[in-house]
C-alpha cells in the first residue's frame, strides 16, 4: 500500500485530443488506455490522489470510469470537475473530496492542489532534500512548456511537482517516480537537492 498521484485525465473529453494528445485516434481509445495504465500501476490498497480534472464533457456517467479503476481514490477538485460532480454519488467512489489537502508521505509533508501555488504550508522553510521537506503536488498545467508558470516552477520552485498524466506516462505514480519525471520535464539534474 502506498500513495500514488495523478491529475488531468480528462476522461471523455474529445477536444483534449487535438489540444495536446494527438497520439490517440479517438476518445474511446484514450479512455481505454488511461484506465488500463491506471490498473497496471495501482494496487487495490493504494491511496490514489487525483489532483483534479478527472473527467470533462463525457458522454458517459463518471461512475462508468471510476468503478473500473483500482485503489482508494481521493479527489482534489479541479476546474473541470464541478459539473460532473453534481451527478455523481461521490461517497460511493471517493475516500475524500476537497479543494486542497495536506498529507504525509513517509517523512514528507505534501500539499495537494489542482493549481500550482507560489507558496504552501512549510514552503518557505523547505530545504532541498528528499526527507522532511514540504512539497506541492499539483496538476492543471498538463505538459505545457510555453506558460510563465512552467518557467517559474522550473527556476524557483523545485519542490512543486506536476502530477499531470501528460508528464507522468499516463498513469498514477509514486513520489519517487513523480520526482524523476519532473526532473526530466523541467530539465533538472536533481543536484539542487541536498543529500
Amino acid at each position: 500500500m502506498g500513495n500514488k498521484y495523478i491529475s488531468d485525465l480528462h476522461l471523455g473529453h474529445a477536444n483534449i485530443i487535438p489540444m495536446g494528445r494527438p497520439q490517440f485516434e479517438t476518445i474511446e481509445k484514450m479512455n481505454e488506455y488511461l484506465i488500463s495504465q491506471w490498473n497496471d500501476h495501482v494496487d487495490v490498497n493504494d491511496e490514489v490522489w487525483i489532483c483534479g480534472d478527472f473527467s470533462y464533457r463525457s458522454g458517459l456517467d463518471v461512475g462508468h470510469y471510476l468503478k473500473q479503476m483500482k485503489g482508494k481514490k481521493h479527489l482534489i477538485i479541479g476546474n473541470h470537475d464541478i459539473k460532473w460532480m453534481k451527478n455523481c454519488r461521490l461517497s460511493e467512489y471517493f475516500e475524500s473530496v476537497s479543494h486542497m489537502e495536506v498529507i504525509k508521505d513517509g517523512k514528507k509533508t505534501i500539499t495537494l492542489c489542482h493549481y500550482p501555488l507560489m507558496e504552501w504550508s512549510g514552503s518557505r522553510y523547505a530545504k532541498y532534500s528528499l526527507d522532511g521537506i514540504s512539497w506541492l503536488i499539483h496538476g492543471h498545467l498538463h505538459n505545457s512548456r510555453t506558460s510563465n508558470a512552467y518557467y517559474y516552477i522550473r527556476d524557483y520552485l523545485p519542490c512543486a511537482l506536476n502530477c499531470g498524466v501528460d508528464v507522468n506516462d499516463f498513469h498514477p505514480v509514486d513520489f519517487d517516480e513523480l520526482l524523476e519525471n519532473n526532473d526530466r520535464f523541467y530539465g533538472r539534474s536533481g543536484s539542487y537537492r541536498l543529500k
